[in-house]
């Protein structure tokens, strides 16, 4: 073990040289460190957004292979035909089977589901909410055939409570309560206050409404629940002008109820699964596809949070590179001052190869030389490390933040008219919309753990090894009386 010794007794003797590499060296550690902790956080940021949201699957009729089915029955109506036709073409999509979706909920790893359904009727005895713009004007009533689009939207859900609406906050209920499990097969609905106010409507009053269709039916509603839209944003891009562009015209009831109304008690528009463990989606949606026909898709939040989480993704990556490029410049720093080294102490080698000593012994000198160093410099960074990384990790969050831009991402909620209903969902887009810049994670917990150092002080080994050994390589060349005799 003399070679230790020896080691020791330099670095005290050279303490200049020695400050001199603790300092390059302890550079090297703090940014390897902070590019460590920075990617730690990173990683742990987009885990702990994306459990704490939940990941969704939505089952909802396949759009795709329904306007495939439309064409090809456009194409089949042309062929026979030879006069040009003005039929307007129109896809049907089939609305989700409630027994399936059921047997679908039973699966393993289903924490909740919620149904939705939607019906587009005319209000009776009551007046609807008509908004004006300059460019537009009135936008009254629908535009179209009016016998398949009402001037009020009946959303019908599971529960309020778990209503993307409801749940961003976007909506929110200052009188009575939300629709609850507990109204399915009833008429109890929620509206929304300015139609409330309006028509001086409130909680426990009854209000009537008639389908669309040339043989009108007329259904009474009981309120037992007023909420607030905070905007009005999101729902405007909802199948042309018309009422369903103001969310005061939605009224919120059971999906039984909306199901009543189109026809078809036996179908929903589409149902959302929420998983408890998201790392097992794939087996989800693996067995539910098996429950349905082709006609259906199942698309996953995932696709979604994965564009959320994009600034987080790209701070990891230069992370990881900041490691890679510190560690890989510092092993060619630590093996061209190993080389000088060596050369300045030719002579010290050379005496010590006459005296006896292996050349595997001073080659074990080096690095002893070097581990001690890194050892101060590992000290050095610990204290320094998590303080670059915070400021680094800010600096880098800040730009991918900015430079992301707001996200539409429609494949988070199936879309679709199930039943015989025409209208679309008022509010919808707002469940298909997310701006990326109000789900991202904005910031970064950086810390520094026991892990974190142990990653560091395995590179830090794996970099002076690889710098003593390719720093070393002409030491293996030399013979004493060479040495000695060009002194």
């Amino acid at each position: 073990m003399d070679f230790i010794k020896r080691a020791g007794l330099y670095l005290r003797q050279k303490i200049g040289r020695t400050a001199l590499i603790t300092l390059v060296m302890s550079a090297i550690m703090i940014f390897v460190l902070a590019g460590i902790i920075i990617q730690n956080a990173a990683i742990q940021a987009t885990n702990s957004a994306k459990n704490a949201a939940g990941t969704t699957v939505t089952l909802s009729a396949n759009r795709e292979k329904a306007f495939a089915a439309m064409r090809k029955s456009q194409e089949s109506a042309s062929s026979s035909s030879s006069s040009s036709s003005t039929t307007r073409p129109t896809i049907f999509l089939p609305g989700v089977s409630i027994t399936t979706a059921e047997k679908i909920a039973a699966l393993s790893n289903v924490a909740g589901y919620q149904f939705s359904n939607s019906a587009s009727v005319n209000a009776s005895g009551f007046t609807a909410i008509t908004t004006t713009s300059k460019s537009g004007g009135a936008q009254g009533g629908p535009s179209g055939d009016t016998s398949t689009q009402g001037d009020i939207t009946i959303s019908g859900v599971s529960t309020t409570a778990a209503e993307t609406n409801f749940k961003s906050k976007a909506y929110t209920i200052t009188s009575g309560r939300g629709i609850t499990s507990a109204d399915k097969n009833t008429n109890n609905v929620v509206i929304e206050s300015e139609l409330a106010t309006s028509n001086k409507l409130k909680v426990g009053d009854t209000i009537k409404v008639k389908t669309t269709a040339t043989t009108s039916k007329t259904y009474e509603m009981k309120i037992v629940g007023i909420y607030k839209a905070k905007t009005t944003s999101g729902s405007s891009s909802q199948g042309g002008p018309g009422q369903q562009s103001d969310p005061a015209n939605t009224i919120f009831s059971s999906y039984t109820f909306a199901g009543t109304v189109n026809g078809d008690s036996t179908t929903v528009t589409s149902v959302v699964y929420t998983l408890t463990d998201s790392s097992k989606e794939a087996a989800f949606t693996k067995a539910a596809k098996k429950l349905v026909s082709s006609s259906f898709s199942l698309t996953s939040s995932s696709e979604t949070y994965a564009l959320l989480m994009k600034p987080m993704k790209n701070v990891q990556s230069f992370a990881n590179k900041i490691v890679w490029v510190v560690g890989i410049a510092g092993t060619i720093i630590l093996a061209l001052i190993t080389v000088l080294m060596i050369r300045e102490r030719r002579h010290e080698i050379g005496v010590l190869m006459s005296l006896g000593e292996s050349k595997v012994k001073i080659v074990l000198q080096l690095f002893s030389e070097l581990f001690a160093i890194l050892v101060v410099s590992l000290v050095i960074a610990g204290v320094a490390g998590n303080f670059v990384g915070n400021a680094v990790g800010k600096q880098l969050v800040s730009q991918q933040t900015t430079a992301t831009q707001t996200t539409t991402a429609g494949a988070g909620f199936g879309g679709g008219n199930g039943g015989g209903s025409g209208a679309p969902t008022t509010g919808q887009t707002n469940r298909n919309t997310m701006s990326a810049t109000g789900s991202q994670v904005q910031t970064l917990k950086t810390k520094l753990s026991g892990s974190a150092m142990a990653e560091l002080g395995g590179l830090g080994l794996g970099i002076i090894a690889i710098a003593v050994v390719a720093g070393s390589t002409p030491i293996f060349r030399l013979k004493p009386k060479k040495i000695l005799s060009n002194e």
